[in-house]
C-alpha cells in the first residue's frame, strides 16, 4: 500500500494540541489563583470589592496539510477565548466594625466560593497532567520513529 503526501499526520499537529491544551489549563489556573487571592478584597483601585474572573475556552483549527478535507476541520486545539467578570451579586456581611461598611453595618465581599474555585483548581489541574501525559505519548511516538530508521 502506497502513501500518499496527503495521507500522513505531521506529529507537529499533536504537539500543538497538546501545547494549546497545556497553555489554557494554565491560564485558567493563573485566574483560579487570582480569585482565591482576592477573596477577602473589599476595596479595589476601580471601587468596591473584587469581582471573581471567568475564562472561556474556544476551539481553534490547527493548520494541518496532511489530512483531506474532512479530517483537517476536525483537528482543533484550545484557546482562551474570553476572561470575564462575574455578575453574580457580591456577598453582603453585618460588621459595622468593618472600615468598609456601608451605613447599616453591611460590607460587600467578593462573589468567590471557595470550594468552587478550589473544585476548578483540581480539575484545571487534571486537564493539565492529561495534556502532559498526552505530549509524552506523542514525544515516545515520535522517538520510536526515529529508531526505525536505524
Amino acid at each position: 500500500m502506497r502513501f500518499r503526501r496527503s495521507d500522513k499526520m505531521d506529529i507537529s499537529v499533536a504537539f500543538k494540541i497538546c501545547a494549546s491544551g497545556l497553555a489554557a489549563q494554565r491560564a485558567k489556573t493563573d485566574i483560579i489563583a487570582s480569585n482565591l487571592a482576592n477573596i477577602d478584597t473589599t476595596k479595589t483601585p476601580e471601587g468596591g470589592p473584587y469581582k471573581r474572573k471567568v475564562i472561556s475556552f474556544s476551539s481553534e483549527p490547527i493548520k494541518n496539510r496532511g489530512f483531506d478535507r474532512k479530517l483537517r476541520d476536525a483537528v482543533n486545539g484550545v484557546s482562551i477565548g474570553e476572561i470575564k467578570e462575574s455578575r453574580e451579586g457580591f456577598k453582603m456581611i453585618s460588621d459595622p466594625g468593618h472600615p468598609d461598611a456601608d451605613g447599616e453595618g453591611f460590607v460587600s465581599f467578593p462573589n468567590i466560593n471557595l470550594v468552587s474555585e478550589m473544585t476548578d483548581m483540581i480539575m484545571a489541574g487534571r486537564a493539565y497532567e492529561a495534556c502532559v501525559t498526552a505530549f509524552d505519548a506523542t514525544k515516545s511516538m515520535a522517538l520510536k520513529t526515529l529508531e526505525i530508521g536505524r
